[in-house]
């Protein structure tokens, strides 16, 4: 979504998406730590003002993204404000209830910068909403109020980023994936599902909606960042088993990313 911004530099990025459930139940799916770690990454958020909110995008906590709460108002709006670069990042998150048993929910970024130079990189982030925007309605329409148990690994690879992703897809049977269609990869990591989102070559993704080895999801992509390509696979499982399926599944797949993906030589 394009940058908006005025002639004093206060600049927004904004992304929405509608979703089933009533407004408490879309609120606790992305206002409680519970809850967005359903759909998002590992999560912990304290529902006050000068409460905090924390993400962990890896899971040794090396990319934790840190920030207060300064807005609080349950359950239709909350205001998170994170330090960084360009400065201080205010994130609103806004729900609205609308008809047919819907609701939309906001995201809306908002910095001051002097220049553009970090425009490209918070329009990229309002895209990366609207795909994980796509696994919190996959959540709340199969899964709504389940808490389930989630993992997510991360591989650098040097290939270019169409290189990289074939050679993560292709091992699983998924290079020409469609939507809709139903999917048992052939290589030792089975799984089976129905392709939710098939993303296009220069942003390149895969949702897939799980059987096995438990109902839920999983969220394959590709991003590339600072000359490298960076390879995620995560899976959002649910059910009486997801615990020990997820304890038993991470390390499977933590060993096949390293044999596809060796970490290089120093």
């Amino acid at each position: 979504m394009p940058v908006r911004k005025d002639a004093a530099g206060n600049r927004s990025v904004e992304a929405q998406v509608d979703v089933p459930g009533t407004p408490q139940g879309v609120w606790n799916a992305i206002a409680t730590g519970p809850g967005i770690s359903q759909w998002f990454v590992q999560s912990e958020l304290e529902g006050r003002i000068g409460g905090t909110a924390v993400s962990h995008f890896a899971a040794d906590g090396s990319m934790d993204s840190v920030a207060t709460i300064t807005a609080w108002e349950p359950p239709r709006r909350f205001v998170a404000e994170a330090p960084g670069e360009p400065g201080t990042v205010a994130t609103e998150w806004i729900v609205e209830a609308k008809s047919g048993g819907l609701c939309s929910v906001r995201v809306v970024h908002r910095w001051f910068a002097t220049s553009d130079d970090w425009d490209d990189q918070f329009e990229a982030h309002s895209y990366g909403w609207i795909s994980f925007f796509r696994l919190l309605r996959l959540y709340l329409t199969h899964f709504p109020g389940q808490h389930g148990s989630a993992f997510q690994l991360l591989v650098p690879s040097s290939e270019p980023l169409a290189d990289a992703w074939r050679k993560l897809v292709k091992p699983l049977g998924l290079v020409n994936a469609t939507e809709q269609q139903r999917v048992t990869p052939p290589d030792t990591q089975a799984f089976e599902g129905v392709v939710e989102r098939a993303g296009p070559q220069d942003h390149p993704e895969l949702v897939v909606r799980l059987d096995q080895p438990a109902p839920g999801f999983a969220h394959l992509f590709a991003l590339p960042i600072g000359g490298m390509t960076y390879l995620s696979a995560r899976f959002f499982l649910f059910g009486d088993d997801a615990a020990s399926i997820a304890k038993r599944e991470e390390p499977k797949w933590r060993t096949w990313l390293q044999k596809h993906f060796p970490t290089p030589a120093e």
